[in-house]
C-alpha cells in the first residue's frame, strides 16, 4: 500500500482550523489503508498529524534528525522512527520514502521541502502526485506569487501541473485515490494486480 508524507509544522500556535485539518488528514490516510511518512516530532501540528493515524489505526514512520532527538521530541509511538544525522538526510529519507506527497500549512522548513520536490518533479527526477493542502486560504500568497512568476515569465506555465491544489482533506484524499487507481490502470491494464503484486 503506498505511503504518504505530509510536510507541516511542528508550531502549536496556530489557529484551531489547522489543528482539527492534521488530526482530520492523519485519520484520512489510515482510514485509506495508506502509512504515513512524516517529520517525527510529536508537538504542534506534527502531533496532531501523527496521533490522528495512530487513532485511525494506521501505520506511522517518523523520520526526525539527531539534533531533535536530542532535545526530546522525537516521537517514540512510532511503528518506524529513523533517526537522520542531518536534517539533508532527513529530507532525503522523506522524499523517497513517500509514494506521494501532501503539503499542509507550514513554515520555513515546510516551503523549503515543498519547493525541493516540486523542481524534482518539474525537472522529472519524480513522477509522484504533489497537494498543496489549502486550509483556510493559506497557501493563496504563494500561488498568487507562482501566477506572478509565470507572467513575468520567471516561471514556465506547465509548473503548475506539477501539483495539485486541496482546500479540504477529503478533496486531497480523493486526489490520491484517482492518482493511485490510475497508476494501477496504467501498469496493469488487464485487470486489478496479484495478491502477490
Amino acid at each position: 500500500m503506498p505511503s504518504i508524507t505530509v510536510y507541516l509544522s511542528s508550531s502549536k500556535d496556530v489557529d484551531a482550523v489547522y489543528h482539527d485539518a492534521a488530526t482530520a488528514l492523519g485519520k484520512s490516510i489510515a482510514a485509506a489503508g495508506w502509512t504515513l511518512v512524516y517529520g517525527g516530532n510529536p508537538i504542534g501540528l506534527m502531533g496532531k498529524l501523527s496521533d490522528g493515524a495512530r487513532a485511525g489505526g494506521g501505520k506511522v514512520v517518523g523520520i526526525t534528525p539527531q539534533l531533535m532527538a536530542d532535545e526530546g521530541i522525537a516521537d517514540k509511538a512510532c511503528d518506524e522512527l529513523i533517526v537522520t544525522t542531518t536534517m539533508r538526510e532527513r529530507k532525503h529519507l522523506l522524499e523517497t520514502r513517500g509514494d506521494a506527497f501532501i503539503a499542509m500549512p507550514g513554515g520555513m522548513g515546510t516551503f523549503e521541502e515543498l519547493f525541493e520536490i516540486l523542481v524534482g518533479r518539474i525537472l522529472g527526477y519524480h513522477v509522484k502526485p504533489i497537494i498543496l493542502l489549502n486550509i483556510a486560504g493559506y497557501y493563496d500568497p504563494l500561488l498568487a506569487m507562482i501566477e506572478h512568476g509565470i507572467v513575468q515569465r520567471f516561471i514556465k506555465p506547465r509548473a503548475k501541473e506539477a501539483y495539485f491544489v486541496a482546500t479540504t482533506v477529503d478533496g486531497a484524499i480523493r486526489h490520491l485515490h484517482d492518482c493511485f487507481s490510475g497508476r494501477l490502470r496504467r501498469e496493469h491494464p488487464e485487470g486489478e494486480p496479484s495478491a502477490r503484486e
